[in-house]
């Protein structure tokens, strides 16, 4: 009898999972055109019952901070996807800056969303800033990277080139615009020599 219950209770488990991820999905696209739309708007992009926001998110704030919990753990996976401890540094740099690309580009609200410093999602950050500073070290390392150049310096300058390549340009190639960002920050944007 407890592995029946057990059994029925996955398909409901699984379905609350895309409930949610599909309000989650949908808060982003309305939120992204309009920032102060209300939950009922996002209820009704997400094909839900008003109510059914409000089960799951008891105040906008808690779907904010939800929208960016999952946004950041699509960033944790897509820097894994890029092979950091395994890759070789240019390679991985590469990958994971196409694989970011694509996610900025599905959350951009929720990843602009300020939190709040002792919030997960900030550690969570704060973890991914530690892991792209290992890699340049990995870069610096092999020679990529001048040994002089400040590494926490290089990744400020490498967010900066992907925030500002997703304002400028259309991110429907994401592997050319990271060829692009990991060109940029490497090699600046002096003259080649000839």
């Amino acid at each position: 009898m407890g592995d029946v219950s057990a059994s029925l209770e996955r398909p409901l488990r699984a379905d609350a999972e895309r409930s949610v991820r599909t309000i989650l999905e949908a808060a982003e696209r309305v939120l992204a055109r309009d920032p102060g739309a209300s939950l009922e708007q996002v209820a009704q992009a997400a094909g839900v019952a008003r109510t059914t926001v409000h089960r799951r998110f008891a105040t906008r704030q808690a779907l904010v901070d939800a929208m960016s919990a999952a946004a950041v753990e699509q960033l944790a996976a897509a820097i894994e996807a890029g092979r950091p401890e395994t890759a070789p540094p240019l390679v991985a740099l590469h990958e994971i800056t196409a694989n970011v690309l694509r996610v900025k580009v599905s959350w951009p609200f929720a990843l602009a969303s300020s939190m709040r410093p002792d919030s997960p999602v900030a550690e969570a950050q704060r973890r991914i800033s530690r892991r792209c500073v290992e890699l340049l070290g990995k870069a610096q390392a092999a020679g990529a990277i001048d040994a002089a150049v400040d590494l926490d310096w290089a990744r400020r300058v490498y967010y900066a080139l992907i925030g500002e390549t997703l304002a400028g340009d259309d991110a429907s190639d994401p592997d050319a615009l990271a060829a692009r960002v990991v060109d940029t920050l490497l090699r600046g944007i002096g003259p080649r020599p000839a």
